[in-house]
């Protein structure tokens, strides 16, 4: 995988995927950033939800759950000392769907976190990962 980041004005950035796709990645006004787009960190907690719902939907679907929807809100906190890296990071996930099983949903949480999430696997040893969950039944 590879991916280029070429710097744009100020501190903002255009960063380029090898799928073709682009994102501009910009910082807050404070440090010189004109807030044109999300922050490296940012980006971050993006990725890991984004795989991690990935995961729970295909697991789901393979366990012929009917999911309608999933939403994964993710809250944050970062040292305060340089290297401002993340210490905790929590997960909620609010699945949506027609008499999802509990057991379930819990089950394709837990194995995204500990098997299959490639960056939840990789952030796991330096941050403190938590997750819940909750079921919107679906009319």
């Amino acid at each position: 995988m590879k991916a280029r980041i070429k710097w744009q004005e100020g501190i903002c950035s255009l960063g380029e995927t090898e799928s073709g796709h682009s994102v501009v990645i910009d910082g807050a006004p404070g440090i010189g950033g004109k807030n044109l787009g999300p922050r490296p960190m940012e980006l971050i907690l993006l990725g890991l939800g984004g795989c991690s719902t990935i995961d729970v939907i295909l697991i789901l679907q393979k366990s012929r759950q009917e999911i309608t929807d999933c939403v994964v809100e993710i809250d944050a906190v970062r040292a305060v000392e340089d290297p401002k890296v993340f210490t905790d990071i929590h997960m909620h996930f609010i699945v949506t769907g027609k008499k999802l099983n509990a057991h379930q949903v819990e089950r394709a949480i837990s194995l995204s976190a500990e098997k299959y999430c490639s960056a939840s696997i990789m952030l796991k040893n330096s941050v403190n990962i938590t997750h819940d969950f909750e079921i919107i039944e679906d009319a």
